[in-house]
């Protein structure tokens, strides 16, 4: 803070990631230093890199320009694109194998983000499915918003909750049971939940307030994160919104997919069979 105080500075500049023109324009730039094929959209690609800096995109054509150099291509294609940009946000292929069992329940889990990202009305349309392990995650379901989106509706928010809680609601409708692997899911959508009601005046018995949670210190760790703003009664209210937003969606969920325990069927016995699928593919198999 002593740093940024008065009169250190005489002006600061705040530096914004990039929309989709800008990332575009980027990526051309960077293109244009590597030998591609007639298969390459840069149009697309720019759809796909939300939240990508110029640094990031500058990585992206590298890895995959190597990606091409390792395959033995002489140019860099479309796929090596998308390979790059799947490294980059969620990490390595893993080696380790699955064992059958546990790669249905995987597939039966992808299945479900799928089908809620098709039949929600406001949610992003689907891009792809893998059930391929990368980073942490054993399976990865990529929705692809049609344009860069920095106000968000509720019902927009709503729905993407019930895209996160999809996973979880198909392993409930086709097993009888859950697993851990919904963890990551319920984290984001816990916290999206909180961000409706706490700060964005989305719940109807809050009303249109904000309350600021302590948030934790960069040097000091979370023991010593800054109190919030509000009482124990209101912290309880919050929570107890957050639950009530997710328990509703969840429940709107399980009554949608009763009617298309077919559809997660075909989708998780095509990811088994090919490991990743395209939203053509999926909408294909579909009985809507």
């Amino acid at each position: 803070y002593a740093l940024l105080r008065p009169g250190r500075f005489d002006r600061k500049i705040t530096l914004v990631l990039p929309d989709i023109e800008a990332r575009k324009k980027i990526l051309k730039i960077h293109m244009a230093k590597v030998r591609q094929d007639e298969t390459i959209d840069l149009e697309k690609i720019a759809k796909m890199s939300i939240g990508f800096s110029g640094a990031d995109l500058a990585n992206l054509v590298n890895e995959a320009a190597m990606h091409a150099a390792r395959e033995g291509k002489e140019r860099v294609s479309q796929d090596d694109l998308f390979y790059a940009r799947d490294r980059i946000i969620m990490g390595v292929e893993q080696e380790f194998v699955l064992d059958e069992k546990e790669k249905q329940r995987v597939a039966i889990h992808e299945s479900g983000h799928a089908l809620a990202a098709l039949l929600l009305e406001h949610a992003d349309p689907i891009e792809k499915v893998s059930i391929i392990p990368r980073g942490q995650a054993l399976g990865m379901t990529e929705q692809l918003p049609l344009k860069d989106i920095r106000n968000f509706p509720k019902a927009y928010l709503l729905d993407k909750i019930g895209v996160m809680l999809g996973g979880r609601v198909a392993e409930l409708t086709l097993l009888g049971d859950l697993s851990s692997g919904a963890a990551n899911d319920l984290q984001e959508a816990t916290s999206l939940a909180t961000h409706m009601v706490s700060q964005w005046g989305m719940s109807e018995l809050l009303g249109p307030v904000y309350y600021q949670k302590g948030e934790e210190h960069v040097f000091l760790g979370r023991e010593m994160a800054l109190p919030r703003d509000f009482s124990e009664a209101t912290a309880k209210l919050i929570d107890d919104e957050v639950r009530k937003i997710i328990s509703e969606k969840e429940k709107q969920m399980l009554e949608l997919f009763k009617s298309h325990e077919k559809d997660i069927v075909a989708i998780s016995e095509k990811l088994l069979e090919k490991e990743v699928i395209y939203a053509d593919e999926i909408k294909a198999l579909l009985t809507l």
